[in-house]
C-alpha cells in the first residue's frame, strides 16, 4: 500500500468534538498502511506519494448509516411522489421490486448508489438491503459486496427482509415480496456471516441482523429470537423506527405502548441497536435510547420528502443519543448522496419551530445545530453506530479515509470560512481526491475504471424497460 501525504489544505474539520474540530497545528495528513499517522505541518518524505490539497477543505470520509442500494433505479416515480410513507410503499417499493427478479439489475442499481455516494464524499455505506424471497434465484448479499468491493467501498449490509406480509402495503405484492420464514430468515444471516463478517475496527465488510421493521414485518414473538441470534453472532441489529405518525399508532392501538417502548420489550435497545428515521419521539423514548445506547440514522431529506416530519435530533444530541446520518433510499430522496443530506440537516433543524420554542422565541432558532454537528453525525457518529471504532475521524490511528474537497465553483467563492462550504453553501464541490483506508478511490472527481456515461446509458434502458412493462 502506498504511502500518502496530502498537504496544503486551506482547512480541516476532523469529525472530533469540540476544538479538537479543527487542528491547530497545520493540515498535512500523513498515511501509512492505510492509517492516518500525522496531521501537522509535515515535509514529504522518500517514496510518498504526494497529493496537492491547495485551495482544498478536507474531510473524514462520510458515513452513511441506512440506504436501499436496490432503490436507485426507482427515482421520481409518478405514482409515489406525493405520496406519504404507507401509500409510497404501496406504491413503488412493493410494485416495482418484481423487476429485480435477477441479479443484473439489483447490481446496476447497487453501482448506481454507490457511485453517487463517492462522488459526494462518502466511504462506508450501510446498505438495508431487504430484497430476499424464498428460492430466489441469485445472491443479493454477494453481489452487493462485490460492487462495493470494486468501487473500494466500506459496506455494512443490513440484511433485511420480512416473515410475515405486511397488511397496509403487500395486498397486491409479486412473488419477490413474499415472505421468509423466521428459520430460513435466520439460517441466511449466519450464513452471510460466517462469509462476510469482519470485527475489526476498520473492517471493509460488516453484517447486521436488520428485519426491514419490528411492527409490521415479523411476528413480535420472533424479535427476542432475532435479537438473541444476532447477539450470539457478534453482529448488531438495525430496523426501520416511527418513521411516520403511523407507526406511533399502529403501536399504540395494537400494543397500547409507544414504538420504541414496544421493540424495549423485545430486546431490541442498546447500544449495538440503531433505529432508522425516529422523528416521532416522546420525551421518554428520547431518554430511553440515551440511557440505553440506542442510535438514529438520520434521514433528513425523506423525512421531508414524505411529508413524515422533522426528527428531534438537536434535542437528541444533548442528550448524548447517538447518532449519524443517512440518505435513505434514492426512492424517497431522489437524490441520495451525503453532501445534500448535510446541507438539509443543517438548514431544516434550524427552521423547525420546536427549535425556536426551545430558545423562547418564534419561528425557528438559527443556532439550533452547526455545520460542525452535522459533520461529527455525519463522520464519527455514523461510525459510533456502526460499531467502527477505527473509522470516522481525522487523526493518528484512524483509518485514513479522506475526502479532499477542491471549492472551485461560484458558489464556493467568498466564503470566509472555506472549511463549512460543502455542507452550508449546498451543492457538491468537486473531489480533488477521495481515499479509503490510504487508496484513491475518486481522482479529480472520476471514479477510476467507472464509465460514468455507460453507467447512464444501463440506467435509461432499465427505467425505459420498467416504464414498458407496467
Amino acid at each position: 500500500m502506498t504511502d500518502v501525504l496530502v498537504r496544503g489544505a486551506a482547512q480541516v474539520l476532523t469529525g472530533l468534538p469540540g476544538a479538537a474540530m479543527r487542528p491547530a497545528a497545520g493540515c498535512d495528513i500523513r498515511v501509512r498502511g492505510g492509517v492516518i499517522d500525522a496531521i501537522g505541518t509535515l515535509a514529504p518524505l522518500p517514496g510518498e506519494c504526494v497529493i496537492d490539497a491547495s485551495g482544498c477543505v478536507v474531510y473524514p470520509g462520510w458515513v452513511n448509516t441506512h440506504h436501499h442500494l436496490f432503490q436507485s433505479l426507482l427515482k421520481g416515480i409518478p405514482a409515489g411522489i406525493n405520496l406519504p410513507l404507507v401509500q409510497w410503499l404501496a406504491a413503488v417499493p412493493v410494485v416495482y421490486r418484481q423487476f429485480f427478479d435477477g441479479e443484473e439489475l439489483l447490481r446496476l442499481a447497487a453501482r448506481i448508489g454507490l457511485a453517487e455516494l463517492l462522488l459526494s464524499g462518502c466511504t462506508t455505506v450501510a446498505d438495508h438491503q431487504y430484497h430476499y424471497w424464498p428460492g430466489m434465484p441469485y445472491d443479493a448479499s454477494a453481489a452487493v459486496f462485490d460492487e462495493a468491493g470494486k468501487l473500494g467501498v466500506r459496506m455494512v449490509l443490513c440484511r433485511g427482509g420480512q416473515t410475515q406480509a405486511r397488511a397496509m402495503t403487500d395486498a397486491n405484492a409479486p412473488p419477490q415480496v413474499a415472505p421468509e420464514t423466521l428459520d430460513g430468515f435466520l439460517a441466511a444471516i449466519e450464513r452471510d456471516v460466517q462469509r462476510f463478517h469482519d470485527p475489526a475496527p476498520m473492517a471493509m465488510r460488516r453484517m447486521v441482523s436488520a428485519i426491514t421493521t419490528p411492527n409490521w414485518s415479523c411476528k413480535a414473538e420472533e424479535l427476542k429470537p432475532m435479537a438473541r441470534e444476532a447477539r450470539r453472532l457478534g453482529i448488531r441489529l438495525h430496523s426501520h423506527l416511527s418513521e411516520s405518525h403511523d407507526y406511533v399508532r399502529w403501536a399504540r392501538e395494537v400494543h397500547n405502548c409507544t414504538p420504541l417502548e414496544f421493540v424495549e420489550r423485545h430486546e431490541w435497545v442498546g447500544p449495538d441497536v440503531w433505529f432508522a428515521h425516529m422523528v416521532h419521539l416522546t420525551d421518554n423514548e428520547l431518554a430511553l435510547c440515551a440511557r440505553t445506547g440506542t442510535g438514529i440514522a438520520h434521514c433528513p431529506q425523506s423525512n421531508a420528502r414524505l411529508g413524515s416530519g422533522i426528527a428531534r435530533i438537536p434535542e437528541a444530541l444533548a442528550l448524548g443519543v447517538p447518532v449519524g446520518l443517512a440518505v435513505d433510499g434514492a426512492a424517497s430522496n431522489e437524490a441520495a448522496d451525503m453532501l445534500s443530506e448535510a446541507h438539509a440537516c443543517w438548514l431544516l433543524h434550524r427552521a423547525d419551530p420546536r427549535a425556536g420554542a426551545r430558545a423562547g422565541q418564534p419561528g425557528g432558532h438559527a443556532g439550533a445545530i452547526t455545520v460542525e454537528d452535522v459533520v461529527r453525525i455525519g463522520t464519527s457518529g455514523g461510525a459510533r453506530l456502526l460499531g467502527l471504532d477505527g473509522v470516522g475521524t481525522l487523526e493518528a490511528g484512524k483509518a485514513a479515509d479522506i475526502a479532499i474537497y477542491d471549492l472551485d465553483q461560484p458558489r464556493y467563492f467568498g466564503l470566509h470560512d472555506p472549511a463549512i462550504g460543502p455542507v452550508a453553501s449546498g451543492g457538491v464541490p468537486s473531489l480533488r481526491a477521495l481515499l479509503v483506508q490510504g487508496r484513491v478511490v475518486v481522482e479529480n472527481n472520476a471514479i477510476p475504471g467507472l464509465d460514468l456515461a455507460g453507467l447512464r446509458r444501463d440506467a435509461e434502458a432499465a427505467v425505459g424497460r420498467m416504464l414498458a412493462a407496467l
